[in-house]
């Protein structure tokens, strides 16, 4: 498995306001929100598979769900593979993030 950081595609279906907001604010911490329940995320897939396993722990399988989709490398290319179209949220950068 490369360990290239890769962007990542998340959404959720979450029924519990509370779960929902736990979740939301996991991935808050990780990525950056494009939709109310979608959210891109840059890191490498090992720390993905953490925050995977985080993020489950907060569902209840049974009537929530999560899907997630690996854009690839981060880069030009994964750039492309993201299409919006209408109202935008700004994206963190591909560069180093100065907190």
């Amino acid at each position: 498995m490369s360990d290239a950081v890769h962007r990542y595609l998340l959404a959720y279906d979450v029924g519990s306001d509370i779960r929902r907001t736990r979740v939301a604010k996991l991935l808050e911490a990780h990525g950056d929100r494009i939709q109310y329940s979608v959210f891109v995320v840059d890191t490498r897939p090992a720390k993905m598979l953490r925050l995977k396993v985080n993020v489950v722990a907060r569902l209840h399988l049974d009537t929530d769900s999560l899907l997630i989709c690996d854009l690839g490398p981060l880069g030009d290319e994964s750039r492309r593979r993201l299409e919006r179209v209408g109202a935008r949220r700004v994206l963190t950068g591909d560069s180093a993030l100065i907190i």
